[in-house]
């Protein structure tokens, strides 16, 4: 980011919780004196991160620790329990009006499975035009055009418009939501694990084509997914998360050969490597804690070889290790 340049998207302190209430049962057993209380999913902890225009962060830790909670705040889709969410410099939570409708417009989410994202009675002319001639993006008599060349564009053939999702194949049909999601003209899209549910071979092929798009539309980009090796390919940052909390965050290279946090070491030994091919792989030792009752101090700290007493008691503040390499780690 140039000095002075405002951050397209900004997160403040950002936290979401999700509060389970006492049933019946548990209301009445409370009122006997059994000691009850509300569950509480801390999903997403005090979360703190911006992204300038046109750059893609990857965003990568195991299953469960609050990356597609993050993902969904992002777009609207929940709303943040504390903190604030900024995109060009305002609150998405003070806009109102058209302004709101704007920026709901500007942000938008690719997710994990196509098929289950795609309306199964929809035809694609429809999943795809349907946004932009409701908001009156595109006029009634330049739709059909826009679609066929869209459909190109996202490497599909404008033949195939009138067919429904299920007539296509899981890669078809993630090249629909990926052009479901441009047909708005956005300005900051959120993928989810886009090539996760797909194979090898045509999760090349996704990649390939998000990246040209990134360049030809001037994307922003949340690249979300557990595959390091994915996210190398395709960001300019990477954020590792963990537990609802981010605990390092440097340039792409900068973060494969200098990790600094013992997490991020860890993901990365376990990455297959042709100069590995000897070593015997070990995975991270321990489990991720459960976000109902997170660990105290660093939540890391169960799992960490190098953990020590104040790491059980003191949460580690995100801070610059190196230049622009942040890490939130009491041995750093």
């Amino acid at each position: 980011m140039k000095i002075g340049e405002r951050p397209l998207i900004e997160l403040k302190r950002v936290s979401k919780r999700f509060a389970k209430e006492l049933d019946f049962s548990a209301k009445i057993a409370r009122r006997f004196g059994v000691s009850m209380s509300e569950e509480v999913v801390h999903a997403v902890d005090r979360f703190d991160l911006s992204i300038s225009r046109g750059e893609v962060v990857g965003l990568v830790g195991e299953s469960g620790c609050g990356k597609s909670t993050l993902g969904r705040m992002l777009a609207g889709l929940l709303t943040p329990s504390e903190g604030s969410i900024f995109f060009e410099g305002k609150d998405l939570s003070q806009l109102k009006g058209r302004e709101a409708k704007e920026a709901a417009l500007k942000i938008q989410m690719i997710f994990q499975d196509p098929f289950a994202s795609l309306n199964p009675r929809m035809r694609v002319h429809e999943i795809i035009g349907e946004a932009p001639k409701i908001h009156g993006l595109i006029k009634p008599s330049e739709l059909d055009e826009f679609l066929n060349d869209l459909m190109v564009r996202c490497g599909l053939d404008p033949s195939y418009k009138f067919r429904y999702p299920h007539q296509f194949s899981g890669g078809q049909r993630q090249r629909i939501a990926i052009a479901r999601a441009l047909a708005v003209d956005p300005k900051f899209i959120v993928c989810d694990e886009v090539v996760s549910a797909l194979d090898v071979s045509i999760q090349a092929q996704i990649l390939n084509l998000f990246m040209g798009l990134q360049y030809d539309f001037g994307l922003t980009t949340l690249f979300i997914s557990h595959n390091l090796g994915v996210v190398e390919h395709v960001s300019d940052r990477v954020a590792i998360m963990y537990l609802g909390r981010l605990v390092e965050l440097a340039d792409t290279e900068e973060l494969f050969d200098n990790p600094l946090h013992p997490y991020t070491q860890g993901l990365l030994r376990e990455i297959p490597s042709l100069d590995k091919r000897r070593i015997e792989f070990a995975a991270i030792k321990g489990e991720i804690a459960s976000p109902l009752n997170p660990p105290p101090g660093c939540h890391f700290h169960p799992r960490c070889p190098i953990a020590n007493g104040y790491c059980r008691s003191q949460q580690p503040v995100l801070k610059e290790a190196r230049a622009d390499h942040l890490v939130a780690c009491h041995s750093t």
